[in-house]
């Protein structure tokens, strides 16, 4: 649906692109994460025809960026992070002039107007200026605004960035309800938990080219996760670390911290579990406070992977066990 080939585009002195290979395919939400700066919304520009790129090849639903710019933008749709709306105007006359900016006539305007305004839940507001929309409501509407054509691919611009909670998740079920009908989404975003979520595929881009590309789970695997175990005492880290260091392989190094009484260690959770590590310890006279398996966080490849923290780290366990003596 999307291919992008060696793709470059500077602006001055700073190269936006380097490079940039990706493949989108269809009928999915795909990520793209990247830091401040890393070409991201410079991909999407591109992807859109509201940039031309300097060298490489584009082409998307089918038809080259540069040669056909006016064939892509029969197929795809666009929602940025600031509403192209006008607060004046109340939803269902929002929606209608953007139906005849795309050339249906007035009818039809009136029809997919409605049609968007129920199918996406703001029917009950659809009289009311937009002036007085939550947040939330405002970022739905000018995501269907960009539905009036039925969009092959629509591109998402970190559309939730500044949302509550509710309203983040009232854009995620939106997109959801998309792809279910066939829409291919390229989504950036700024919340990784919201790529969790969403994507099934993500590229993770910086300085103007792909990095690491793969499911959240293919990219979570590539630094694994982490055994956590607090003990009773101290004195016993050295013993836990020796019982326990084969699990993490013979290159890995343990954290240590005595004052917490917590050692860590890098592992494959697919192939740890929590009983065996307890055994271990068991049988090496060893007690274990507190035994936890940590998957990794979008947040932490992010940050192996570019080395700079996101901006909404969210790290939370996930496996976790009391022990009782």
């Amino acid at each position: 649906m999307i291919v992008a080939e060696g793709v470059h585009k500077r602006f001055g002195a700073t190269y936006a692109l380097s490079g940039l290979d990706l493949t989108v395919p269809e009928g999915m939400v795909y990520g793209l994460l990247g830091p401040n700066g890393a070409g991201k919304s410079t991909t999407v520009r591109i992807l859109a025809t509201l940039t031309r790129p300097d060298k490489g090849r584009v082409v998307v639903a089918g038809h080259d960026v540069v040669r056909e710019p006016h064939l892509v933008r029969t197929k795809i749709g666009l929602a940025g992070q600031h509403a192209a709306l006008d607060e004046g105007l109340t939803g269902r006359e929002n929606l209608r002039i953007f139906g005849r900016l795309f050339r249906l006539g007035a009818a039809r305007a009136r029809a997919r107007a409605d049609e968007l305004l129920e199918q996406f839940d703001l029917a009950h507001a659809a009289d009311r200026l937009v002036k007085t929309y939550s947040g939330g409501m405002r970022r739905r509407l000018d995501l269907i605004s960009s539905l009036i054509v039925p969009p092959r691919v629509l591109f998402l611009d970190e559309p939730t960035t500044g949302l509550d909670p509710r309203s983040r998740n009232e854009i995620w079920t939106a997109v959801r309800q998309l792809v279910g009908e066939g829409t291919t989404v390229l989504l950036t975003t700024q919340y990784l938990d919201e790529a969790d979520q969403l994507a099934e595929h993500i590229a993770v881009i910086d300085h103007g080219r792909v990095i690491a590309s793969g499911s959240p789970r293919e990219l979570k695997a590539r630094i694994g996760g982490r055994l956590d175990v607090v003990l009773e005492e101290a004195g016993e880290l050295s013993r836990a670390t020796t019982v326990l260091k084969p699990l993490a392989g013979t290159e890995a190094e343990a954290d240590v911290d005595t004052e917490r009484k917590l050692l860590s260690l890098p592992v494959n959770t697919d192939e740890v579990t929590l009983p065996d590590v307890v055994r271990q310890l068991d049988q090496a006279g060893v007690k274990p406070v507190d035994v936890g398996l940590r998957q990794p966080t979008l947040d932490e490849v992010f940050l192996s992977l570019t080395g700079k923290p996101t901006v909404h780290p969210e790290a939370v366990p996930q496996h976790r066990e009391e022990v009782t003596q």
